[in-house]
């Protein structure tokens, strides 16, 4: 009884999943916002993340020490999540990494994204020119290469939230020999790093970048050939709002 229970709701879960406004790739900071806001919006969104726990790199803060730094631009995001600060110096602030991250996870889960853990994206869906969903497999099956054919999730908006290796962008330049939104038409790839200037481009780089992807956080920064952040997350916090904006726009225009 208890097996068939758990069968029964994921299955209706994954059903649901199968055709949605926007699918995000990748559960950290920037992707766990842009879900947040999308849901808030009404749009149906599932974020698909291949580790066992969403976050990504916010729950080790600097070098496992689980603080992080937030900016005060961001700071109305972190109220609004309900997650405590403190001042530190001019315009920067302390927060908890592990109640923020748990923050991020329950909020955008309750205000109904779906958030489907252990499942690796290992293409794009094309059509008419345009990204139009993904190719899911479970993330061990990707892991150790195993010949088990995907699933495929159709997506009116799809967003590349996948860090520093920008892999959604990859995949579709790769596979498909088409030119990209960054400064030479393919994956510049991230530059070391610059910590404030790289809070700056990551929003400035939040974009869409082919029609259909979108991209956010980290991967925005390594699209388009920008640099490495450290742990401030007040950018990251930004980007997946302005990208969630940007797709809610993006899928109001279509016929």
């Amino acid at each position: 009884m208890i097996s068939k229970g758990i069968v029964d709701s994921y299955f209706e879960k994954f059903k649901k999943i199968l055709n949605v406004d926007v699918a995000i790739v990748g559960g950290g900071p920037s992707g766990l916002v842009a879900a947040y806001y999308l849901a808030k919006n009404k749009q149906n969104v599932v974020l698909f993340e291949r580790k066992l726990a969403p976050g990504g790199g916010m729950w080790g803060g600097a070098m496992m020490f689980n603080d992080i730094i937030v900016q005060h631009d961001a700071i109305p995001i972190v109220q609004e999540l309900g997650i405590s600060f403190k001042p530190y110096d001019k315009g920067l602030y302390i927060i908890d990494s592990v109640q923020a991250t748990s923050a991020l996870i329950y909020h955008t889960s309750k205000t109904g994204a779906t958030l489907m853990n252990c499942i690796s994206v290992e293409d794009v869906v094309l059509h008419d020119d345009k990204v139009n969903g993904v190719v899911i497999n479970w993330a061990p099956v990707h892991r150790e290469k195993m010949h088990v054919d995907p699933v495929v999730v159709i997506a009116k908006a799809v967003l590349d939230a996948t860090g520093h290796d920008c892999e959604v962008a990859r995949i579709l330049e790769r596979k498909n020999g088409i030119k990209l939104d960054t400064p030479t038409g393919n994956v510049v790839g991230e530059r070391s790093m610059c910590v404030f200037e790289a809070e700056r481009t990551t929003i400035e780089n939040t974009k869409e970048i082919f029609p259909g992807l979108f991209v956010s956080g980290m991967a925005a920064n390594g699209v388009n050939g920008s640099f490495r952040m450290g742990p401030i997350f007040g950018g990251m916090l930004l980007s997946g709002k302005k990208v969630s904006e940007a797709i809610s726009y993006s899928i109001s225009q279509l016929v």
